[in-house]
């Protein structure tokens, strides 16, 4: 059966100071580039300064890791020295829309770090957003309906522009209110350009290769609500696994797991606040390249009873990285 929405697009991990973040991936072996930072003069003839929200990805060929932080005042000093300080055109028309966006971003970034430091971003990947969009509102479930922008893109053969079309499902689908109750931000993108995202960097020193799952920690009591939640998120029943329910996606899963049994599928980690996206998963080449960069990096790591590798969610600013090995071929 042809789902409209197939695998996962990205989770963003949403972090108080970007230099720290940074740094934490770059020892745990992705490949980041410098994060981008919007700036505009505060007045006619100064200079201009970064504000809103910034962020960074380590990307793969279907998926990408995104880092994002809201800029804050006297965030000067906080902001890494090689970022990319990107001032803000637009026609004059047009400007009070793309400032009230970026408010509205930044915004929900400070909300969603007053919750917690941590994952709080997840979007599915469709290859049809309008079938979705249709899909949804027939069930019952609001959203926005389908945003597009652009944005230039440098590819190996020069400037291209990437058209992003993605939608936001309202909070929790069935009620309006503060969003900062829920898990955070959910919602689907139009399948990414397979061009333009092969021209990022996606050869990473910990061998990651594609982001397969994401772990939804939620009351005990609230199990059967969220299940049938994502369920018409999704389009699709999910599966049982004894008390944890996922969605098998493309090559890829969400996995939900209520809060009493968390630690049997990632020992000792606790949830930060319910519900809460409290860990993901990246499949790599070699398990034991991963264990060896880790060691030599001095980051601590555990292993799941499923033989998975993790840096726990304290040593990770707030979610649980879980390192996976690829399948060998038959």
């Amino acid at each position: 059966m042809r789902h409209d929405i197939a695998r996962l697009h990205h989770v963003g991990h949403v972090v108080g100071n970007m230099g720290e973040a940074l740094m934490l991936y770059r020892r745990l072996g992705f490949a980041v580039p410098p994060p981008s930072y919007p700036t505009m003069a505060p007045a006619e003839g100064a200079e201009p300064k970064p504000f809103g929200a910034a962020n960074t990805h380590a990307d793969f060929r279907r998926s990408f890791i995104e880092l994002a932080t809201c800029v804050r005042a006297g965030d000067a000093t906080r902001i890494p020295e090689d970022a990319h300080l990107v001032p803000l055109q637009a026609p004059a028309s047009q400007l009070p829309l793309l400032l009230e966006r970026i408010g509205e971003t930044s915004a929900k970034l400070a909300v969603m770090l007053s919750r917690f430091e941590g994952l709080h971003i997840l979007m599915f990947s469709s290859p049809d957003i309008d079938a979705t969009a249709t899909r949804l509102a027939s069930a019952g479930v609001g959203h926005g309906g389908v945003n597009a922008v652009r944005r230039p893109v440098e590819t190996s053969s020069g400037i291209r522009t990437e058209l992003v079309r993605y939608l936001e499902i309202d909070s929790d689908g069935t009620r309006t209110g503060d969003d900062s109750t829920t898990e955070g931000r959910v919602g689907a993108v139009a399948d990414l350009d397979g061009d333009i995202q092969g021209s990022r960097l996606l050869d990473h020193p910990n061998g990651a290769v594609d982001l397969i799952e994401v772990v939804l920690c939620v009351a005990e009591a609230e199990l059967a609500l969220v299940q049938a939640r994502y369920e018409n998120y999704l389009g699709r029943p999910a599966r049982a696994d004894g008390p944890v329910r996922a969605f098998d996606l493309d090559g890829a899963a969400l996995t939900l797991v209520p809060d009493t049994r968390l630690t049997a599928l990632l020992p000792d980690e606790r949830p930060a606040a319910l519900p809460a996206f409290v860990a993901y998963a990246v499949v790599v080449r070699d398990l034991a390249v991963v264990r060896d960069l880790l060691k030599e990096e001095g980051i601590p790591v555990r292993e799941s009873p499923s033989g998975d590798l993790f840096v726990p969610a304290a040593a990770a600013l707030g979610t649980a990285i879980v390192f996976r090995q690829a399948p060998v071929p038959a």
